[in-house]
């Protein structure tokens, strides 16, 4: 028989164990109602992937939260591989929602995701202001706060500016051999250049002006801040890069100069590159990704980022600000179908894989 003492014990242990059960099932209820509240809150964000420096347009969208009471959820990457880790996330997790809308601080990429179907039209009512090379006919995405691509000079290596380079073109040529860098072409702006110069010179020219680059011992960096700041210290005489990376240069008072390229009647022009936004497929909260793309596109943001250390090229005609790093003297900008520019990269990408793998 069993004894008192042992009954007592037994029956310690089944009331420990139905308390513990009972205690499981209340966390699991706390859970569910914690979770209810997490879909409320949900309900009143927006989810922003942004390639945009963080410095630059963090505060932009902390004034769209002050503004509207959306809260702002964004996502950063880093300054090699932003506008392609990004992207590639967006389109492996596509049917999980992850992202509402992606601001790019280009253009390339967020033409990938309108092929691959994942970008929804969004109807402005101000889009007749913005050039109609900078934006979706059907609108899909809009461009905003351009950047150029320029050469940027060292002048300590370089001091008579006649003897400054004047062509991207110079960066093959052996009279400058090891003496210019530019960013890894695989991602970034950088990346879209090399899109659009395949798509201007076709494979066989494009080959042999990579091979060029290579032979000529281009200097190869991470980013084109990178780019800047080796130009700036002096480790090579020039190279390509963005405006906004020249200018932090610039106000640093670093000995260097800016080359707007290409500027002959018979050259290709200087490449504007616009940042570009966009409202993704599956986001969950399309409504406040509306509010979002309206607010970015209504003005104040393209002339806050012109007046910016970034100096950004405003492209809303409404805009009255100038960007700082805008000359008087008009710019040959190069004539780019955009469309064509994804399908220029999946051509020039193999090609340069070969090269700065």
């Amino acid at each position: 028989m069993l004894s008192n003492q042992t009954i007592n014990l037994k029956s310690r242990a089944v009331f420990f164990q139905r308390a513990l059960w009972l205690g499981e099932w209340c966390l699991v209820g706390l859970c569910l109602l914690a979770c209810n509240g997490c879909v409320q809150q949900h309900d009143n964000q927006v989810v922003v992937f942004c390639a945009l420096d963080r410095v630059f347009s963090e505060s932009q969208l902390a004034d769209f939260t002050k503004t509207t009471g959306i809260v702002v959820q964004p996502k950063f990457d880093t300054e090699s591989t932003k506008t392609v880790g990004l992207v590639n996330q967006i389109l492996e997790q596509a049917d999980r929602g992850v992202c509402d809308v992606f601001w790019n601080n280009e253009i390339l990429h967020t033409l990938r995701l309108k092929r691959a179907g994942l970008l929804v039209p969004f109807v402005l009512e101000d889009a007749v202001h913005f050039p109609a090379e900078f934006r979706c006919p059907d609108g899909q995405w809009y461009g905003l706060a351009a950047r150029a691509r320029v050469l940027i000079v060292n002048t300590n290596l370089l001091p008579d500016p006649a003897q400054y380079p004047t062509s991207f073109d110079d960066l093959a040529d052996p009279k400058w051999k090891g003496r210019g860098c530019l960013a890894k072409p695989l991602f970034g702006t950088t990346a879209t250049h090399f899109a659009v110069l395949y798509q201007r010179m076709g494979s066989e020219k494009f080959t042999e002006f990579v091979a060029q680059l290579s032979a000529n011992n281009v200097g190869i960096l991470s980013g084109n801040r990178q780019v800047a700041a080796d130009v700036a210290a002096g480790k090579y005489a020039f190279g390509w890069t963005d405006t906004d990376d020249y200018q932090v240069e610039k106000l640093d008072g670093s000995p260097v100069a800016l080359v707007y390229p290409d500027q002959a009647v018979d050259q290709m022009g200087c490449l504007l590159l616009p940042n570009t936004i966009a409202i993704i497929k599956g986001g969950r909260n399309e409504s406040q990704a509306q509010a979002l793309v309206k607010h970015v596109l209504a003005g104040p943001v393209e002339s806050a980022l012109a007046q910016s250390p970034s100096a950004q090229f405003p492209l809303d005609r409404r805009v009255q600000v100038r960007s700082a790093l805008l000359p008087e003297d008009n710019v040959r900008w190069m004539t780019v179908d955009w469309e064509r520019s994804v399908e220029a990269w999946d051509a020039a990408n193999p090609i340069l894989q070969k090269v700065f793998y």
